[in-house]
């Protein structure tokens, strides 16, 4: 087909008698060239596997946001690529190491968490993140994340909460809200779902944050400050699927969901994480809500080998 164009494209700018075509054909070889240039000079080209993209996710999903951010995120802190490692379970967020152009593990179900303490204690000057959606973060590798906080292990944990197993077809998750339809609640939600926030700050994350796909620079300024911080860092990212759990819904196009985050969204940086239940208001609570030190879990160890070894014990 490409072959076949650059043929017509060529007959037309060597026969006189289809001069009137000419112009539309400069400008379309103008825009080629445009494009082409675009693309190659990029400056997050170096962060993406192009040859991946384009990517698999529906028209109108927020993940793709997300990753836009984080990469922009490491752009702007001219952070070491080779430093980088980015773990993620299975699920539609799940896909995202697959297009980035660092260390990537695509892990089993529930399970990115575990990878990626393992990776940070076997490295420690490895910068590590999970990014990964509500189901795989919070159902099945839901203790996983509860004992990483616990420990406050250095790590980036990224949620993207669309509210439904989308990669499946939209089967009931642990942050559905109340009353919402989904394949596996046709009547209605009755599980009270996770003030995932909340959850993390009471297991122990010392920086908590909540964003929608639509408030970009303040999550890539919070991705920013979540990979510079010593222990757990959690940020939950409100993403649209406008394909199984929006449809079900009636919530209408991705357009008409962030224009519902755009008027519902109310900014309270360091309120009570409690305060952001989703389930038990008609608005979206975001912000970062908790930013605080403490000694992480490699600093604890270290001292405790430490006082062993003065005590004469052999570590």
């Amino acid at each position: 087909m490409k072959s076949d164009m650059h043929h017509f494209m060529r007959d037309v700018r060597e026969k006189p008698d289809i001069a009137p075509l000419r112009d539309i054909v400069e400008k379309i070889t103008y825009a080629e060239e445009t494009t082409q240039e675009l693309l190659e000079d990029h400056p997050l080209d170096k962060y993406l596997r192009r040859d991946r993209i384009p990517h698999i996710w529906c028209s109108g999903c927020g993940i793709g946001n997300v990753l836009i951010s984080y990469v922009t995120a490491l752009e702007e802190m001219k952070a070491d690529i080779k430093k980088q490692v980015v773990v993620s379970g299975i699920g539609c967020t799940g896909r995202i190491p697959g297009y980035l152009n660092m260390d990537t593990f695509h892990t089993t179900h529930g399970r990115a968490i575990p990878f990626a303490t393992g990776m940070k204690l076997a490295n420690p000057e490895l910068t590590v993140s999970v990014i990964s959606g509500d189901g795989d973060l919070f159902a099945i590798g839901g203790n996983h994340f509860l004992h990483a906080a616990r420990r406050n292990i250095t790590m980036m944990v990224l949620c993207v909460n669309n509210f439904n197993y989308g990669m499946t077809g939209g089967q009931l998750g642990p942050t559905t809200l109340l009353d919402d339809i989904s394949a596996t609640s046709p009547f209605g939600n009755y599980e009270p779902p996770f003030n995932i926030p909340y959850l993390a700050a009471a297991s122990g994350a010392v920086y908590v944050a909540r964003w929608t796909t639509i408030h970009l620079r303040r999550l890539i300024k919070s991705i920013t400050r979540a990979l510079t911080k010593k222990g757990f860092s959690f940020i939950e990212v409100l993403a649209p699927c406008p394909t199984n759990y929006g449809k079900m819904n009636k919530k209408g196009t991705a357009l008409d969901i962030a224009r519902y985050y755009q008027q519902k969204s109310v900014i309270r940086d360091f309120c009570d994480p409690m305060l952001a239940d989703l389930s038990r208001s008609d608005e979206l609570v975001i912000g970062e809500f908790v930013d605080i030190e403490k000694p992480c879990f490699q600093e604890i160890q270290e001292r405790i080998y430490k006082e062993a070894t003065k005590n004469g014990i052999h570590v």
